[in-house]
């Protein structure tokens, strides 16, 4: 075996240990820079609209002994939405959509992990929204585990779910011409995180 392979052997068995949830015991940080939290909504109903939120915190605590026992928490300022379009981003922050300075944040609380040893699997919680709250659950999905230029660990996941807006007092629509409405109920929420240790 020669040192190149020597060393991509001993890489993948590192970051494989790494891997290992309870390798990650303790609390973590989303570092805001190297993550984002968007959605998408279908659009007249023969497209897709993304947008995302620029200004948010998370915070997620791994209890390595009993990964049921891990949680997390997250807010969101939903004034920083921003989806490309002046206009639009300020109709969002309106009353219509999010009513931002009657409710200038969401929230989301986790109350139940279900984690498998390599960071896998589903995470439930309350999400509130315009001081509505919901259970949601999130399919979680761990990328990898390593060690930055700076030698900081990162810890890198995404996670998914799909919500109805209207549960959250969000309906504003309008009628389309040719029938049917410009916007659908349902948006999916995706986070692309990087995560550093507290």
């Amino acid at each position: 075996m020669g040192p190149d392979a020597e060393w991509r052997n001993l890489h993948n068995q590192n970051t494989q240990e790494r891997y290992a949830m309870a390798n990650l015991h303790g609390t973590w940080n989303i570092d805001p820079v190297h993550s984002t939290l968007s959605f998408v909504v279908r659009h007249a109903m023969v497209t897709k609209v993304r947008g995302s939120f620029t200004d948010w915190n998370a915070t997620v605590t791994v209890d390595g002994d009993d990964l049921a026992q891990s949680r997390a928490e997250a807010s969101i300022k939903v004034a920083s939405v921003d989806t490309r379009m002046t206009d639009r981003d300020e109709h969002l922050r309106s009353a219509d959509f999010f009513d931002a300075e009657q409710f200038p944040e969401a929230t989301f609380t986790s109350t139940a992990a279900d984690i498998d040893a390599e960071g896998n699997g589903t995470v439930t919680g309350d999400l509130t929204i315009k001081d509505v709250t919901k259970p949601v659950t999130l399919k979680v999905e761990t990328l990898g585990v390593a060690e930055d230029p700076s030698g900081e660990t990162r810890w890198g996941f995404e996670a998914s779910t799909t919500i109805d807006r209207t549960e959250f007092g969000i309906d504003f629509n309008a009628p389309m011409n040719s029938g049917g409405l410009l916007l659908s109920k349902d948006i999916k929420v995706e986070i692309e995180g990087s995560a550093t240790r507290a």
